[in-house]
């Protein structure tokens, strides 16, 4: 049976995801990428057009699986409680348990290592990943917001920066994991944040 290319495409995605996350993208070339899959030039650009185009394409193919994860782990809150706060802090718990079960979670995020390096993408790649943030804000937004009706928050608080805090210390622990060389930073700080939640709404 005749291949579809499938599994070569996945082979190029995985190992340049790999060496990015290692060296950055300017750190990363066509020919590395053919040295770990011990393709040729001709299969990486029978997929990929330029390397700019497998940019876009690791940015997509990584918004596209974080934001499938980001609904299960919510969706398994929301059917694991019915209080928003409560939900909230099973979302934060259970996304702490996703964290430690990373292989490497040292490694970092591909979206920070592409930000680091954003002179060297046009909007289009940009755009990706401004969208999955934006779709963090809003969903975490709605969920914040009934919990303040039921829970009023303790301190004057603008719910939209609450819920980009989860993004801010997420970004933050994968850089403090990666400096600290401790894979455990990330699955804590997000702890930390649902320790938050948790005083601001008063839960008990």
């Amino acid at each position: 049976m005749p291949k579809d290319g499938t599994e070569t495409r996945l082979q190029i995605l995985d190992a340049a995801q790999e060496l990015i996350l290692a060296r950055g993208f300017a750190g990363t070339s066509v020919d590395d990428i053919l040295a770990r899959t011990g393709l040729t030039k001709g299969a990486f650009f029978h997929h990929f057009k330029s390397k700019h185009e497998l940019a876009r394409a690791l940015v997509e193919r990584h918004s596209a699986r974080d934001l499938e994860r980001f609904e299960a782990i919510l969706e398994r809150a929301e059917r694991l409680h019915r209080d928003p706060v409560q939900q909230l802090l099973i979302f934060f718990g259970l996304y702490a348990e996703f964290l430690e079960e990373l292989a490497d979670p040292t490694a970092g995020c591909l979206f920070a290592s592409y930000l680091y390096e954003s002179q060297l993408f046009d909007d289009s790649v940009l755009e990706i990943i401004r969208s999955n943030f934006a779709h963090w804000r809003k969903r975490l937004g709605e969920k914040l917001r009934a919990a303040a009706e039921l829970h009023p928050p303790r301190i004057p608080v603008d719910l939209d920066d609450v819920a980009d805090m989860f993004n801010a210390v997420a970004e933050g622990a994968f850089v403090m994991a990666r400096t600290e060389q401790d894979p455990k930073v990330v699955a804590r700080q997000l702890r930390q944040m649902r320790n938050y939640v948790e005083l601001l709404f008063g839960a008990a």
